[in-house]
């Protein structure tokens, strides 16, 4: 009994010790003073690069020495692996929304109007995909379905793991100022329930980076950090386009997919080797 109470609680330390340690990091550069909280271009590439720089030495320290097992468990194999599947996370997410960007359109319920020259576009949509792979995509999906989810599948069953990464993520959002309305909060919330979902169908961590990279690429070009296009009727492009039918649709492919190998009641022990 005293050893798994000791493991338990070594548990509880290293995530709170990594949950922690990402906090420091999002909030010294959202909210530090060396580059302010106004946004401007150059910074969110100084923030995109420092975010990753920090984070991934964070979670190979965090690895080797709290949890002092190998990198092939965290769920993020070479690209060369990977890419399958992070191009399966990037169409989850891009076909439902261009069905329900069609429909936002053909009914009048959106308008989309562009500000600047379509080569402008498209230079900031390549400059974001970097960026939000930097920023947000990359280092979250490590810690949270990644790192977190990990450590939490070794005690929890997959669905509690699932459930358990999702409330992390959605309090990060919180302590951090992402989330700080019920509306911010609930979309975290079921975002995170989605990549968790990801992460147990797929055993790896590169479909929800794909996931994540396409949904917050397009929402920050359609949106003020993009600054390309004029859209009338914002709230339900994103409630419809941008979260309902992706989040939904994207999943329910994934879960048919990869249906055979779901098992949502199993633990799954991380081994030394």
């Amino acid at each position: 009994m005293d050893t798994v109470r000791t493991a338990r609680l070594a548990l509880h330390w290293r995530i709170l010790i990594v949950f922690a340690g990402a906090l420091v990091v999002w909030l010294f550069l959202y909210h530090g003073a060396v580059l302010g909280r106004d946004y401007d271009r150059p910074t969110h590439v100084i923030r995109a690069i420092v975010t990753t720089a920090l984070v991934v030495p964070l979670v190979v320290v965090a690895r080797r020495l709290l949890d002092r097992r190998p990198w092939a468990g965290l769920g993020l194999p070479s690209l060369r692996t990977g890419w399958r599947h992070l191009l399966l996370g990037m169409a989850c997410w891009l076909i439902p929304a261009a069905v329900g960007f069609a429909l936002c359109l053909g009914f009048d319920w959106v308008e989309i109007g562009l500000r600047t020259s379509v080569g402008d576009v498209v230079r900031v949509a390549a400059l974001l995909v970097v960026l939000v792979f930097l920023y947000e995509a990359l280092p979250e999906e490590l810690i949270f379905r990644g790192y977190l989810h990990r450590n939490l599948a070794t005690r929890l069953s997959a669905w509690q793991a699932v459930l358990g990464q999702a409330v992390l993520f959605t309090l990060f959002g919180f302590l951090v100022g992402a989330a700080t309305s019920l509306d911010r909060l609930a979309i975290f919330f079921v975002f995170a329930l989605v990549l968790g979902g990801f992460r147990v169908a797929t055993g790896d961590i590169w479909a929800g980076i794909g996931f994540h990279l396409a949904f917050q690429t397009v929402a920050q070009l359609v949106g003020d950090i993009g600054a390309v296009f004029v859209v009338t009727g914002a709230g339900v492009l994103a409630l419809v386009a941008l979260g309902g039918l992706p989040f939904s649709l994207g999943w329910l492919f994934l879960e048919r997919r990869y249906r055979d190998r779901l098992n949502w009641q199993v633990i799954d022990p991380d081994p030394a080797h």
